[in-house]
């Protein structure tokens, strides 16, 4: 009745809109949703205006790139489903980018993402970790946050988004030569061309300047960064630091002229990286049983030798080292050796001082039984000679230099998936802009230890050279370390006591993670990222010197 009612007409399109609410209902009843979250770092200037897209990669296809129409705001999560028409299976990447709004579209307004969770149909969360700077119109992949190895991907797509994301990174992370016979450093002139993701966040580059500006301001003040004219007594110290005291700072200005304090500062002090038991004399540093038999309590040299109570320390790298010249006047250079004994009463003192490493008339023994002031200018020299060892070997070499090269093999080796790379990136935050601001400000043609330092200038690098020459992988782990210079009983070594309690935390901590990963040294011979790693700090960072006992092979 009702077809002879309406028209063809109207019959047709009653016949398209019950065509269209079945595609729907097919539609509402196949698709499957996924909850997309999306985090913004807490930094500031973090946020972004752009408009943001995702995209959803699985082992069984992915989405369509989605808007997702919310404002990424500094410390915010955004929310938005992505709807498919069957489910993805195991998710692999997360595929971000940015869009600029119209009227907005001069502006780079980058956009710092922490991370991606996404909810599955099935319930299951997976996690992406971003922690990248998202410039406008960059399309970024990120992978799930399971690390995984490279001989144990099974997607092809996922082994050639490694690649990418490793031949991306050669392309930005560079090395470069710093100078001849020193490990190799990123490519960079200045702060401002390194990759954002290295740089100081906003944050930490206002606290580094405020901190240095209060710093110079204090200096201003006090009329010492710009003052040429000698101290008149050493009592004019104390006005140095006068605005931050603290107890430690009055214990040290009352006691820094005693010997077991002296002592003490070997072991415990800014560097308890020199002192070493002496089983033998060095025949350069001809100390007989009179001259240190009072410092002993009449006891024999040799005898507290062979029981181990006599320690060394040797600064002969500083040997032929040119001494700066600063303000129009040459300064000099020590390279001492100090004799110290361990009383009964498991106290430190120096019992001799030679400044020179050639023995000879010009070239006398300090002893205790001196002149309070011949006595005191010896150990100021060794204090002088040991503040360039550390400042400069342990410090910036072993430190700074050597940490640039694991941080920047990292980077150019191991993707983001990499175990290693999770478990070593957190620690070399900001390694590279603090490097390159040094070289900029400190040891630069004009820095301030080029300058200022009697180690400074040319001499800087013909110790720095020594120092690289002597260098071994051992020296830098800490229990070989002890070990090897004799210290595991000397009393009192509270760098020894509370620097293994806290190596043995981390080791303990590294080998379970790597166990986890690497079952067998096969596993390690055929992870090729991780061998590439090996090999790059091998070579442009031990100079693939075998001497250092440092191997390109594992």
């Amino acid at each position: 009745m009702m077809s002879e009612v309406l028209s063809t007409e109207e019959r047709f399109l009653i016949a398209e809109l019950l065509h269209l609410i079945g595609n729907y209902l097919s539609f509402r009843i196949i698709m499957v949703k996924y909850t997309v979250k999306v985090f913004t770092g807490e930094m500031l200037h973090a946020g972004t205006l752009n408009s943001v897209y995702v995209k959803l990669v699985g082992t069984k296809g992915e989405s369509k790139r989605v808007l997702i129409p919310k404002t990424a705001y500094q410390g915010s999560m955004i929310e938005h489903n992505v709807s498919c028409p069957s489910s993805l299976g195991p998710l692999e990447f997360v595929v971000l980018d940015t869009e600029s709004y119209a009227l907005l579209a001069y502006i780079n307004d980058n956009w710092f993402c922490s991370k991606v969770v996404v909810t599955t149909p099935e319930g299951h969360t997976a996690s992406f970790p971003c922690y990248r700077w998202i410039s406008g119109y960059e399309r970024l992949v990120f992978r799930e946050a399971t690390g995984k190895l490279i001989f144990n991907e099974t997607c092809p797509e996922a082994i050639e988004e490694r690649k990418k994301e490793l031949q991306s990174r050669h392309e930005v992370y560079r090395w470069s030569i710093y100078a001849e016979g020193l490990p190799q450093i990123m490519k960079a002139d200045s702060a401002s061309d390194l990759p954002a993701e290295v740089r100081f966040s906003f944050t930490k580059d206002l606290e580094f300047k405020f901190t240095l500006a209060e710093a110079l301001l204090g200096l201003n003040l006090l009329t010492l960064s710009t003052n040429k004219e000698q101290w008149k007594s050493l009592d004019e110290l104390s006005h140095v630091f006068n605005r931050h005291k603290t107890d430690v700072y009055d214990y040290v200005e009352k006691n820094w002229k005693e010997d077991e304090f002296f002592g003490y500062q070997l072991l415990n002090g800014l560097n308890p990286m020199m002192i070493h038991r002496c089983s033998k004399l060095p025949e350069n540093f001809p100390v007989t049983e009179d001259m240190v038999k009072a410092s002993l309590f009449g006891k024999s040299l040799v005898a507290e030798i062979r029981k181990g109570n006599i320690f060394l320390v040797d600064y002969k790298r500083l040997h032929g080292v040119t001494a700066n010249v600063i303000n129009g006047k040459q300064h000099f250079l020590a390279a001492p050796l100090c004799l110290l004994y361990v009383t009964p009463e498991d106290k430190l003192i120096p019992i001799a001082i030679q400044l020179k490493q050639d023995p000879g008339e010009d070239n006398p023994i300090f002893l205790p039984t001196d002149s309070e002031y011949d006595w005191l200018l010896a150990k100021i020299f060794v204090r002088n000679a040991d503040f360039a060892e550390h400042e400069l070997n342990f410090h910036l070499l072993r430190t700074h230099l050597l940490a640039e090269v694991f941080a920047l093999s990292t980077l150019r080796n191991l993707p983001m998936v990499h175990p290693i790379y999770k478990l070593l990136i957190s620690h070399s935050r900001y390694t590279l802009q603090i490097n390159t601001l040094a070289r900029q400000s400190l040891i630069s043609d004009n820095g301030i230890i080029t300058e200022n330092a009697s180690i400074g200038g040319t001499g800087m690098m013909e110790f720095l050279k020594n120092a690289m020459a002597s260098l071994t992988y051992s020296s830098l782990c800490m229990p070989e370390d002890i070990t090897a210079r004799g210290l595991e009983s000397i009393p009192n070594f509270f760098y020894r006591d509370d620097g293994l309690r806290l190596w043995d935390i981390v080791h303990r901590f590294v080998q379970k993670m790597i166990g986890h990963y690497y079952t067998c040294d096969s596993d390690v011979q055929k992870d090729s990222e991780l061998q590439n790693w090996i090999k790059e700090i091998f070579f442009h960072g031990f100079l693939a010197e075998t001497s250092t006992g440092y191997t390109f092979l594992i």
